[in-house]
């Protein structure tokens, strides 16, 4: 299925040249309208009419997230205030927030590509779309809204938390799609089994959306399996329009990257320097249609690789792999770098593990992984909970190269996370 297939199998010169003409275009808005982009192209010596081809995007600045905070609220608008239409920001829990400003084009434009990538997935009109994401100034729930209506799903607008009445509307209204943080899908799960609902008997849910949060394959499995239903990745972030930036398809192997609305690369987070295909880094990304707030070469600091081959599905547009977290995510534990998704692969493959933990750094250098026993593994009996214990301790060794402090917990000990989920807690004293 296609939303607009013309564009989603454009051929890669095709593609190319269109990236070409929309880079060219924003290039020169910003140098003639954002004091940001006038400046630092005066520090590199660069002209729009430099920009002849793709290659030459390398010549333009990087943009990160401290130059969005530096000219908040309004530094980086390429349009008059009055021609905006939508403001989001970011939490600002690091000091000030980033403030993303959308135009009435801007708008349409990110409601577009969730439609684009919802029939990607099979969902069609006859979709019940349950939106569980936080509405408010995060671009997730309020974007996907509007993308779902896009393509004629009935939509609820439930937000996160408030189970049982999740499951209400689940049951009352014949909820066949969710969009929901993977956190949120996992307690989601248990909160079935804890109330006797089989969701493939009791309910009719068949696609998730998860995103948010990093997430593992691992993850992914145990959300399908307590959910009974196909759980699909996403990718997106409020700099680049929101969610729907790239979006797996029915193939579920890889997220299709919209290259006709963004330009992506891949770099080495410490040098700056580009990667070849398939070789992991950070996400960086051009806007190549963004009206209100166009941004060059934005570090996202997400780690991932592009997919060198061709999708099964068509779609020509290239696919990122699973982002296993960010770069400023990374632990450095007694000389060793960590990712807490590596973590979060063992525990959900592990047997008799439940679907909440909780990663403590304390000390000089001392890591505890607390972790919820599953119901049904929970037998009180104190020589299973020992080897359990102890093979998990052995296999986040082998896992990260350092052997953590395992602490088993029976259900439901940790605090539940309705919203994207804090999973590491470092109070080491440096």
């Amino acid at each position: 299925m296609f939303w607009d297939q013309p564009v989603e199998t454009l051929s890669r010169a095709e593609l190319e040249r269109l990236q070409l003409q929309r880079l060219q275009d924003t290039v020169r808005r910003v140098a003639s309208r954002v004091p940001f982009y006038q400046q630092k192209f005066a520090e590199l010596n660069v002209k729009p009419e430099n920009i002849r081809s793709l290659a030459d995007l390398r010549k333009l600045p990087f943009t990160t997230n401290t130059d969005l905070r530096a000219n908040y609220p309004a530094g980086l608008l390429a349009v008059l205030y009055d021609e905006t239409l939508r403001l989001h920001t970011s939490s600002g829990t690091t000091g000030k927030p980033k403030a993303l400003f959308f135009s009435r084009r801007d708008v349409d434009n990110a409601a577009e590509l969730c439609a684009r990538s919802f029939v990607a997935t099979g969902v069609t009109n006859k979709d019940v779309f349950q939106n569980m994401m936080t509405y408010g100034m995060f671009t997730g729930a309020l974007v996907t809204h509007y993308g779902a209506e896009k393509v004629g799903c009935l939509v609820i607008p439930a937000g996160p938390g408030n189970s049982e009445r999740q499951i209400l509307l689940m049951q009352d209204f014949g909820t066949t799609v969710i969009h929901i943080t993977p956190s949120y899908g996992l307690y989601l799960a248990t909160f079935l089994e804890k109330h006797g609902v089989n969701p493939r008997r009791d309910l009719k849910l068949r696609k998730a959306f998860v995103g948010a949060e990093p997430y593992t394959e691992e993850t992914r499995l145990k959300i399908e399996q307590g959910l009974g239903l196909d759980v699909y990745n996403s990718y997106g972030l409020s700099e680049m329009n929101g969610p729907g930036v790239a979006f797996e398809c029915e193939q579920k192997y890889g997220m299709h990257l919209w290259e006709d609305h963004f330009l992506m690369e891949i770099i080495d987070p410490q040098t700056g320097e580009p990667l070849p295909n398939g070789e992991r880094g950070e996400l960086v990304m051009t806007t190549l249609c963004r009206e209100a707030m166009p941004l060059l070469r934005y570090r996202t600091r997400d780690m991932t690789s592009i997919i060198p081959i061709p999708c099964p599905c068509g779609r020509t547009h290239r696919r990122l792999n699973r982002i296993t977290g960010r770069s400023d995510d990374m632990l450095i534990l007694r000389g060793v770098n960590i990712y807490p998704q590596q973590i979060e692969r063992v525990l959900m493959a592990t047997p008799g593990i439940g679907r909440n933990y909780l990663i403590q750094l304390e000390g000089l250098d001392e890591m505890t992984v607390k972790v919820e026993l599953a119901e049904a593994g929970f037998d009180g009996q104190v020589g299973h909970l020992l080897d359990l214990q102890t093979r998990l301790a052995e296999n986040l060794r082998a896992e990260i190269l350092v052997k953590p402090r395992v602490q088993l917990l029976p259900p439901g000990e940790l605090p539940i996370s309705e919203g994207k989920a804090k999973r590491v807690i470092d109070n080491r004293k440096l």
